[in-house]
């Protein structure tokens, strides 16, 4: 089974290798450099509103080993709608709850794919993303408060999961996991020493409208193709000493 029809199936596929070592650590420096720059925020909440601000998270989400692949799954006219880092520190870090994406975006149609990129190690032990192939079929459940355990995100899928059917993403630095926005996942929270960081990369075809207000949504830029039905964000202007420092800002300035 190839991995299109890995994802198709199973609503689920792991590219291997994707982005290069010197990027991957220039990612690990930016979740670091953000932690630093916004001290009131946890690692697991760096996210979409500081997206099309900052340079060196535009090039990333921008790289055309991750457009490349977006593209055999959505075409070739490429916006991004949200990124979130979520970096569960040793020992501290928190589940996230069974949910399916699809059951909270504002998109119109739900064609939106996500990219899940693995910044860190990604194993049981630390939290890694935890999936149950082929429920990305069933239609989109509703959602609940949770009342139990602290998790990232206090609300879950309001069915029960079998989690014995759960397939661990066991992934390495570089890595690159894609799945559907209907399929239920979520993670363990991190019982380890070692931190676990990922960054998820929301990617729709420009036919999809995002229909959150206000408009331009704070993290909808278009990456590749024709812009479609939404509008966008301005792409930023690397600044040295507002902005992290990285490779091939001169390019950005």
């Amino acid at each position: 089974m190839d991995l299109m029809e890995k994802y198709e199936t199973d609503g689920y596929a792991i590219f291997r290798d994707v982005l290069d070592p010197a990027l991957v650590a220039e990612a690990d420096g930016h979740v670091r450099w953000l932690q630093e720059r916004y001290p009131g925020r946890s690692g697991e909440d760096l996210s979409t509103e500081l997206v099309a601000k900052d340079p060196f998270w535009v090039r990333l989400v921008s790289d055309d080993r991750l457009l490349d692949i977006a593209e055999r799954f959505i075409g070739p006219d490429i916006a991004l709608f949200a990124s979130h880092y979520i970096a569960k520190p040793p020992y501290t870090g928190k589940a996230v709850l069974w949910h399916q994406d699809g059951a909270f975006w504002p998109l119109d149609p739900m064609q939106v794919v996500t990219l899940w990129v693995s910044v860190d190690h990604s194993t049981p032990e630390n939290g890694c993303l935890r999936v149950i192939p082929g429920t990305h079929r069933e239609e989109l459940h509703a959602v609940r408060e949770h009342e139990g355990e602290d998790a990232v995100f206090n609300v879950e899928s309001d069915v029960t999961v079998d989690e014995s059917r759960a397939v661990d993403m066991v992934l390495r630095p570089g890595d690159v996991e894609v799945h559907h926005p209907g399929i239920m996942h979520g993670s363990n929270a991190n019982a380890s020493p070692n931190r676990r960081c990922g960054l998820t990369i929301r990617y729709i075809p420009t036919s999809t409208r995002i229909t959150a207000e206000p408009q331009p949504f704070p993290s909808a830029l278009l990456l590749r193709g024709e812009p479609g039905v939404n509008t966008y964000q301005s792409k930023p202007r690397y600044l040295e000493g507002e902005h992290y420092p990285f490779s091939d800002s001169a390019a950005w300035s």
